[in-house]
Parts: structure tokens; C-alpha cells; sequence
């Protein structure tokens, strides 16, 4: 099973939702950076259960742990070991589950994969695992605040279904997206995109939705073609995540509905700086950074385990018939924003070392 990210900063990410705990182990971070739990434990409660009205009720404090790899306050270059203690498990919740796979959740493909699974949570396929790579991306920030001061990764919910914000990324602020509980950078939107989920949670059912995001201030330069391109690294890093199903980036799919001759970026000069006049790019030409805004969109598909019954089947392969108990966010898109600018952080940090190794002296 890969639970290995990056090359260059390496991150490998451990345990099940209703284990001992889950945690990251971290590879390749540089010396003399400094570091503290609390710079963890600000991420993680962005990300963790129990955290508003539209989340699920779990109740985990998520506190997080530095085992390894600092001392007095700052990195020392070795590996650094964190890991979050798992608290209000509740496996008897999901004790149905052991005999029948939940509709469109991994209960089934990780049966044919590995012919056993953890049915507790979800084990490995449960959101819970994203703990790690939160915590680790907390650290690669510090990473490029130390290095590449000026970076900045800004994520919000876009959509919820039909429900659309309107939210400028060149922009829109941190403080704003976490000025409510559905973390839409649109405030006007952002009652009715919290009733939509109240309304769905209510009926039994999940919703999803695509979350936005934007880079701001990343050099030019970034990503190695032709495998590793910047925007297919991104890519892979969000399609990672749990309940994703789409990723675009710059124009994305719209892209497809112009002309050459309207979708090119023109180039012009600003202060010495190559310049473009649209950003229809993204922010990556070539699989590499160029200076401008790389702006994305992750879709998020409705949360598999929901509160009303469905047919399904059966370990010994019979139809049957489940209805989702135990807690579950009914939308996971609120709590999915700081796992997208995570990831982000990751394949930044990642990339920014690998340049640095590879280019800084040529």
C-alpha cells in the first residue's frame, strides 16, 4: 500500500480511523527551521471533527505530538515523527459494515485488493488519514516561508451542488474564508450553502461540491517535465485526497469552448517582470511556474455513507440492504479546504527543493 509522498520532502503517513492514532512521518525537511506544536495544531483544528454545525459530530481534539526531529524549538534535518492520538472511536457503529459494503465507498475494492480490510471507519480509506499530510503541510509552510517568503495558498469552497460563490482569487482573503463555518470566500453565499447542508443532512443524504484554489506569490520555475510537470503533481496530489473525482486547472474544461486566438496569455513587461495580460493558464505553462496566480478546482463528490437505506451486497456476495449509522460530515467540502491547501503546500514545498538542488547555481 502507498502511503509515501515527494521526493525530495517526503512525507509517509500512518494508521486507521478507529486505531491507537494516525500521524506522518517527515523526510528531507531542512535544518534549523523552526517548529512547534502549535504550528501543527492551528491546521489540524481546521481540519478536525466536531468543529461546527455542518461537520460531523466526532469529538476529537486532534492534539498532535512532535516525537522526533526538533530541538530547541527548531528542525534538526532528521526525520520528524508526529502523531495524533485517536480518542472517541466508536467501532461498534460501523459493525454492520464488517459483512456489507457501503455504496460507492472502498469497503469493496479494498476486499478484492488485499482480501481484508479494516471495516472500522473505513480503517486506511477513511478521511481521518488526511491527519497526517495536514500536519506535514503545516511544516512544509514553514519550509517556504523560510525559503520562498511571500507564498501564499488560499482555498475555498466554490460550489455546493448547484450553489455558486463568487469569489475573485486574485483576491479574496484568509480571513474571509474562515469568517464561516462553510468556508466559502463568499460571506453573501455562505448561509445559504450552510442550510442546503443542513436541509441534506436532515433528509439522510450527502451533498458535494468543488473547492477553489489559489497560489499566490510562487516563483517561476517550478515543476520538471515532462513527467512531473507542476499542474499534473497537483493534480495527483488532490486526486489523493478522499471523495475527489475532478481536478482543472487555469481554464480547465471551459478552456475547450475558445479559440486559440482568445485563450493565449499575452506576455508583457511590468517593473522587469514578464507579465501576462490573462491568466487562462493557471499559473503553469510548460508543467512549469510562471509567476502568475496558479489557480485550481477540485470536485468533491457526495459523502459515500449516508443515513438512509440502499441496496448493496453482501461479503458472501447476496443483495441486501444497508443504512449508514455511526458520524459523518454530510458535506465534506468545509473540512476538505485546509486538506486541499495541505496537499498544496506539499507539492510546493517539494518542488521548490527540487529547484533549488537542480537550477540555483546554472
Amino acid at each position: 500500500m502507498s502511503s509515501h509522498y515527494g521526493q525530495l520532502f517526503r512525507i509517509s503517513t500512518f494508521g486507521e480511523s478507529h486505531g491507537g492514532g494516525v500521524g506522518v512521518v517527515i523526510d528531507g525537511c531542512p535544518p534549523r527551521i523552526p517548529l512547534t506544536e502549535a504550528d501543527i495544531q492551528h491546521e489540524l483544528d481546521r481540519r478536525r471533527p466536531g468543529q461546527s454545525e455542518v461537520t460531523t459530530p466526532r469529538n476529537e481534539a486532534d492534539q498532535c505530538e512532535i516525537l522526533s526531529g526538533t530541538f530547541e524549538g527548531v528542525t534538526l534535518g532528521s526525520p520528524i515523527s508526529i502523531l495524533v492520538r485517536n480518542k472517541d472511536h466508536r467501532p461498534e457503529a460501523y459493525s454492520e459494515m464488517a459483512e456489507k459494503y457501503r455504496p460507492s465507498h472502498a469497503d469493496y475494492a479494498y476486499d478484492a485488493k488485499f482480501g481484508i480490510r479494516n471495516w472500522q471507519g473505513g480503517g486506511r480509506s477513511s478521511a481521518r488519514e488526511t491527519i497526517g499530510r495536514v500536519a506535514a503541510a503545516a511544516i512544509a509552510g514553514k519550509v517556504l516561508d523560510q525559503l520562498a517568503p511571500g507564498i501564499e495558498v488560499i482555498a475555498y469552497v466554490k460550489t455546493i451542488q448547484e450553489l455558486q460563490a463568487e469569489v475573485d482569487p486574485n483576491t479574496v482573503s484568509a480571513e474571509t474564508v474562515e469568517s464561516n463555518i462553510v468556508r466559502t470566500g463568499d460571506p453573501a453565499m455562505a448561509e445559504t450553502m450552510i442550510q442546503r447542508i443542513k436541509d441534506i443532512r436532515s433528509d439522510g443524504n450527502s451533498v458535494g461540491g468543488v473547492i477553489e484554489a489559489v497560489v499566490r506569490g510562487c516563483p517561476p520555475g517550478l515543476g520538471e517535465p515532462v513527467f512531473d510537470r507542476l499542474e499534473a503533481d497537483l493534480a495527483k496530489a488532490m486526486i489523493s485526497l478522499p471523495a475527489t473525482k475532478g481536478f482543472e486547472i487555469g481554464s480547465g474544461f471551459g478552456g475547450t469552448q475558445l479559440t486559440g486566438r482568445e485563450h493565449n496569455d499575452h506576455f508583457y513587461m511590468e517593473d522587469g517582470r514578464v507579465r501576462t495580460k490573462t491568466n487562462r493558464s493557471g499559473g503553469v505553462q510548460g508543467g512549469i511556474s510562471n509567476g502568475e496566480n496558479i489557480i485550481f478546482r477540485v470536485a468533491f463528490k457526495p459523502t459515500a455513507t449516508i443515513m438512509s437505506s440502499q441496496p448493496t451486497v453482501s461479503k458472501e456476495k447476496e443483495d441486501t440492504k444497508l443504512k449508514g449509522r455511526g458520524r459523518h460530515d454530510a458535506c465534506v467540502l468545509p473540512r476538505a479546504v485546509p486538506m486541499v491547501e495541505a496537499m498544496a503546500r506539499l507539492v510546493l514545498c517539494d518542488h521548490l527543493l527540487r529547484h533549488r538542488a537542480f537550477c540555483e547555481n546554472l
